[in-house]
Formats: structure tokens, C-alpha cells, sequence
């Protein structure tokens, strides 16, 4: 009978110890299940870097000919610009080199109306149907990749009046004072193009400085401080939509007063 309850007791002790190694086994696993899953999520990551060995174009020259007055009627309007120093409709030296998206059509002309995106023009002279009211008109050389030339003979801003101006078309800016511009990037991304993406953007009276003016670039929601006037590449964005937001700062990281400022657009890729 002692033998008997023994045996008894030696075989709950083994079903018990079992039971216990498989709960641990199983916890264990749980464990190593749920670190994997912890490890696996994964946040997008974007980075922005300073395009490099782009030509400089420093003698490059933009002259507005026509309109000679600021003062247009509504309708068609012909724009008729001089170019020194730089060549319309070529490609720049540069362009297979750098990865970025470029026109075929080459080098051009950005035309911005009211920090509206870009029309690209590659002959110094096009038409441009104009409504009623005040605009701001920016006009810069553009490389073939669409990179702005950014010296003070490449670009004209001016203020232009059309048709009859009323309360609900008047624009309130000071083109004396400091203002930015968006430019790039712009449209559809597909292949290649998506791997490296240009960002650049145009400044009229203002630098920037790690002291001074700044720019909060908001790519996908992640933060980037810019502090220098330079094209930058954006790398790692998503398939689909995208969203660039340009904010325009003072010394004291206040908002620049512009009715550009600050600036939102949304791009996509695709495969």
C-alpha cells in the first residue's frame, strides 16, 4: 500500500512539472512572439540632404521686355523675357548625373502667379491668360531638373494690376519685404523618380541663417529646420501622397507675415 501511494505521488509529480514547463514554454513564446511584433514596426524615415555639384550659373540673366507696364487688361497676356549667360531648351550638363527627375524639353523659365505652382516655359516669350484683380508675378531661371538659379540677375518679381480692380481682388503684400516662394517638388513621381525627390524653393529679400531667418519644412508631418538657401533631396517617402509644408521664419522662430506663408502641397508617387 506505501508503494502504491508512492507511485501515486511520483506520477503527479511529473504531470505537474510538465504542465508547469509547457505554460512556461508557451509564455515564453508569447514573449518572443510579442518582441518580434515590436521589432517588425517600422516608422517612416525621410531624409533630407543638400544636392550637390549642381552648376552655379552665377552670369545668368532674366530681363522682363514685355509687358512694359504693370498694368494689363483681363485675358490674354504676352510675356516676353531676355536671357543672358543661359541657355533655354538644353539640358544642364549635370542632369543624368544627379538622380532627380528632368525635362526632356531642358533648361526653362518657372513662371509662379501668386505662389501658385509653376508653369515651365522653354522660348522667352508665351501667353498667359490673366483675371481681374492684383497678382504677384515671380519669374526665375530654372535648370533642366528644375532647379532654380538663385542670384539676383536670375529672377523678376513684380506686382501687376488687370482689369478692374475691386475690394475682393486687391492683394495686400509688400514685395519690398521678405517673402518665399515654393517651387519643387511638384506633380506625379513614377520608377526612378521617386528615389530622389528635388526640394527648392525661391527667396526675394531675405537669407538664411542658423541666427536668422529659417525655414520649418514639414515632410509627412517630420520636422526638418532649414537654415540654408540651397536645393535639397528628399529620400524615403511612400507610394501615393505626399505632403511638403513650407514655413517661413523670423530670427525668433515667429511666422513670417505674407499671404504666402506658410505653404502646403501634396505630390504622389508611383511605382
Amino acid at each position: 500500500m506505501k508503494n502504491t501511494i508512492l507511485i501515486f505521488n511520483f506520477i503527479l509529480l511529473i504531470l505537474f512539472t510538465s504542465c508547469k514547463d509547457n505554460q512556461t514554454t508557451k509564455n515564453e513564446e508569447l514573449k518572443d512572439t510579442q518582441e518580434e511584433e515590436q521589432v517588425t514596426v517600422v516608422t517612416d524615415a525621410i531624409k533630407l540632404t543638400k544636392l550637390q555639384n549642381s552648376p552655379k550659373f552665377e552670369n545668368a540673366k532674366l530681363q522682363m521686355k514685355i509687358p512694359e507696364t504693370n498694368i494689363l487688361e483681363a485675358g490674354d497676356n504676352i510675356f516676353s523675357f531676355k536671357v543672358e549667360n543661359y541657355e533655354l531648351g538644353v539640358p544642364t550638363a549635370t542632369a543624368q548625373d544627379l538622380g532627380l527627375a528632368n525635362s526632356k524639353k531642358g533648361q526653362h523659365v518657372h513662371f509662379i502667379l501668386n505662389n501658385n505652382p509653376y508653369s515651365a516655359h522653354y522660348e522667352e516669350q508665351f501667353s498667359k491668360n490673366l483675371e481681374a484683380g492684383e497678382h504677384t508675378v515671380l519669374a526665375f531661371l530654372s535648370r533642366s531638373y528644375h532647379e532654380s538659379v538663385k542670384n539676383k540677375d536670375a529672377f523678376i518679381l513684380k506686382k501687376i494690376r488687370v482689369g478692374e480692380i475691386t475690394s475682393d481682388n486687391q492683394l495686400d503684400i509688400n514685395l519690398d519685404e521678405p517673402h518665399l516662394f515654393y517651387s519643387r517638388p511638384k506633380g506625379t513621381y513614377s520608377g526612378k523618380d521617386t528615389e530622389r525627390i528635388l526640394l527648392d524653393f525661391y527667396l526675394v529679400n531675405a537669407n538664411l541663417s542658423k541666427e536668422g531667418y529659417k525655414i520649418k519644412a514639414k515632410i509627412n508631418g517630420q520636422e526638418f529646420m532649414i537654415t540654408e538657401w540651397v536645393p535639397y533631396v528628399i529620400e524615403g517617402l511612400k507610394m501615393g501622397e505626399n505632403t511638403i509644408e513650407l514655413n517661413f521664419l523670423d530670427e525668433e522662430n515667429n511666422m513670417i507675415n505674407s499671404p504666402y506663408n506658410p505653404v502646403k502641397r501634396t505630390i504622389m508617387l508611383e511605382e
